[in-house]
């Protein structure tokens, strides 16, 4: 093979290499939003549930402790710059048992008489 026949299969190797680059650091900015979208809502059903009155101070101080915890792993994630799949995997397993655990604390019939009657009120 001349120089001639390599040169434009080598310009079609690159141009995918470099597509797959791309694409990959999309999918991985993709696991990022996604933890991030993640904390965001839990945050507010955190927050909802000690408004309306359904999360005691216990319960609340708890819940957030326990979303501190997942942030923490967060950032140890991507001490190196990105997520990998198992990291993903685990923060994602970890941010539904917190979606599990407010749902438990927010329907288990104790609830924070004063905010319940402020929230009855307004």
């Amino acid at each position: 093979m001349t120089a001639r026949q390599i040169a434009p299969a080598l310009k079609i190797t690159l141009i995918a290499v470099a597509g797959l680059m791309l694409a990959s650091g999309a999918a991985l900015a993709g696991r990022e939003d996604t933890i991030e979208a993640n904390r965001e809502i839990l945050l507010q059903r955190i927050e909802q549930g000690r408004y309306n009155g359904q999360l005691t101070r216990a319960e609340y101080h708890r819940l957030l402790a326990e979303e501190a915890k997942i942030d923490a792993d967060f950032k140890r994630a991507m001490d190196d710059g990105r997520i990998s799949r198992r990291e993903f995997e685990q923060l994602h397993d970890e941010q539904i048992a917190a979606y599990r655990h407010v749902h438990a604390d927010s329907t288990n019939g104790r609830v924070s008489w004063w905010r319940r009657w402020l929230y009855a009120t307004r």
